[in-house]
């Protein structure tokens, strides 16, 4: 499957999922809930990293595109308009990096709808209904999956950064983009070419900062499927600054 393929299927799957969404209000509330304590989670988790020092940007970044309740409805149209152009327009790196965002978006999503249905058959408090809807959908591997890919991005834009031209390239392409109606992909791309430069600046920079990431969301996957429900519902109410 090329490129384009990937990216169109991925979309579909998202909009699919967008649709049952809004035509069940209290399952598209339900979503919106999810995502917001799965955002305030990760702010938790990694509280000390977005507090300041070398990965504090590289943090933020992957805090609002990878793991936010933003609505991506605006990029995610502009990935189906171009997805055939998308090789011709950017380097192949550069197509494949969207491609795995696409395939980890629709993932995501399709995870955080499962959620939501759960929690809606749930009781309890937030957290305690949280624990109690990851564990009735379960879909660990589709987790792990989820984990692996959400590192073999980072991965892949450290490693771009280091490609000649690549930066300046991206700058040409800001009028021409928005004038397609790409700017908020644009806006995507030069964010995360910016933010692992940065990183990629101190020696091993961006292997060390995914190995905190990678460290702490095996964690936190480790509690949510194995710790005894109270010990895991404490401790995630801990990371969202919840007394219980």
């Amino acid at each position: 499957m090329n490129t384009a393929e990937r990216i169109r299927r991925a979309v579909a799957e998202v909009e699919q999922l967008r649709q049952e969404n809004q035509a069940v209000p209290r399952i598209r509330a339900a979503v919106s809930a999810v995502k917001t304590l799965q955002s305030r989670r990760f702010g938790g988790t990694y509280a000390d990293l977005l507090a300041g020092g070398p990965y504090a940007t590289a943090t933020r970044f992957f805090l609002e595109e990878l793991y936010t309740d933003r609505d991506y409805a605006e990029r995610d149209a502009q990935f189906a308009r171009i997805a055939g152009a998308m090789e011709k327009l950017f380097p192949r790196d550069v197509a494949e990096t969207a491609a795995a965002l696409a395939e980890l978006h629709a993932l995501t999503e399709s995870l955080d709808h499962a959620m939501a249905i759960a929690m809606e058959a749930s009781s309890g408090d937030e957290v305690a209904r949280y624990v109690a809807a990851w564990r009735r959908v379960g879909r660990r591997a589709e987790r792990e999956r989820q984990l692996e890919r959400v590192l073999a991005i980072g991965r892949e834009m450290g490693r771009i950064t280091r490609l000649p031209g690549l930066r300046l390239m991206l700058k040409m392409m800001r009028g021409p983009a928005t004038a397609a109606g790409m700017a908020s992909l644009q806006r995507f791309l030069e964010a995360g070419f910016d933010t692992f430069a940065a990183v990629a600046r101190s020696r091993d920079g961006v292997a060390v900062f995914l190995a905190m990431i990678e460290a702490r969301e095996r964690e936190v996957l480790r509690l949510l499927f194995d710790a005894e429900p109270v010990a895991c519902e404490t401790e995630l109410a801990r990371i969202l600054g919840q007394a219980r």
